[in-house]
């Protein structure tokens, strides 16, 4: 069996929103996706892009995707990696392709001289706390996620000097 993992390129848009599509309903929040395959290809793949996409696939069929964008520490002055969504297919499961899409970043801040590979996983998620555990990651249960979006965010963004 094959695995590879490459980079998403213009032409994945419309893969890469079929997995956000089916994470949100994994998620249980399917109704959640407003971004286009036009949204997501224009971010992923503007001259300039801020986000970032690794695509998995199995003996040449889509598994899974990374997606993932650069963060700051003012701690240590140095960037470190984000990953906003990880997600493999469930027929794709027991495959390590998590893993692989995990080691692969691992890499590139290995590479790039990043301090810090951090992400999120719902509390309710056991399988997902548990894969990440045994990768050794910690979970940071002192911190608390905050999101301003929507009416809160155009109020406090219109009381800016």
């Amino acid at each position: 069996m094959s695995l590879l993992i490459r980079p998403a390129v213009p032409a994945d848009a419309p893969l890469i929103h079929s997995l956000v599509i089916d994470l949100a309903t994994y998620e249980k929040m399917p109704d959640a996706v407003a971004a286009t395959p036009d949204d997501l290809a224009a971010a992923l793949f503007s001259p300039a892009p801020r986000v970032f996409c690794e695509i998995a696939t199995w003996n040449g069929e889509p598994a899974g995707f990374a997606l993932w964008y650069y963060s700051f520490s003012t701690w240590t002055g140095r960037h470190g990696l984000f990953l906003e969504d990880l997600f493999v297919r469930p027929e794709h499961r027991g495959r390590r392709i998590g893993k692989a899409l995990l080691a692969t970043l691992a890499r590139r801040c290995l590479d790039e001289g990043l301090t810090r590979f951090e992400w999120e996983v719902l509390d309710w998620n056991q399988p997902a706390i548990d894969f990440y555990e045994a990768q050794k990651g910690v979970l940071m249960r002192g911190w608390i996620p905050v999101r301003l979006e929507g009416d809160a965010l155009t109020q406090l963004a219109g009381s800016a000097p």
